[in-house]
């Protein structure tokens, strides 16, 4: 049932990482593209925040899970007198995880205070650099969010 459960948390985490990165990237970030920098910089820097505060909290989740469920199925072989050896693919997943990882603290705690800096100051030319970063580091963990969502699915072997 435990198994079952955080199974169920890191696949509703990840949704909401990569939906989200879809959502702000796709659909936000065109639609904002139109306002003066002001309000445009302005109103990303809100909502990233928000979406950021989310995001730590599903990074956690899916760390802390998927740790978990791959060893609790390594505790599982071992008690049963097998050799546990991981999957490629979950090698794949819990890596390319651990890269997104460190590229969301890189994106919150660098990118994102480089942009809350430039709209304290009304720096708008700062402001925008800082949220081109944010969208190319954001786009960089998408595929890489992408790539783990296929490697589960599909495999490597196929």
């Amino acid at each position: 049932m435990l198994y079952l459960l955080l199974k169920t948390v890191h696949l509703l985490a990840v949704i909401v990482w990569i939906g989200g990165m879809v959502f702000a990237h796709f659909f936000l970030r065109p639609a904002v593209a139109r306002l003066v920098p002001e309000v445009r910089l302005r109103l990303m820097h809100d909502v990233l925040g928000r979406f950021f505060k989310a995001v730590l909290g599903v990074v956690v989740l899916s760390l802390v899970s998927g740790s978990w469920l791959i060893g609790q199925v390594a505790r599982q072989v071992v008690q049963a007198g097998g050799r546990f050896t991981m999957p490629v693919e979950w090698m794949i997943m819990s890596t390319l995880g651990g890269a997104m990882a460190l590229i969301f603290v890189y994106i919150r705690w660098v990118l994102y205070r480089r942009l809350g800096r430039a709209v304290a100051a009304s720096d708008w030319a700062d402001g925008a650099r800082a949220l081109s970063q944010i969208r190319n580091w954001v786009a960089v963990n998408l595929v890489l969010g992408v790539v783990i969502v296929l490697v589960t699915l599909i495999g490597v072997s196929h």
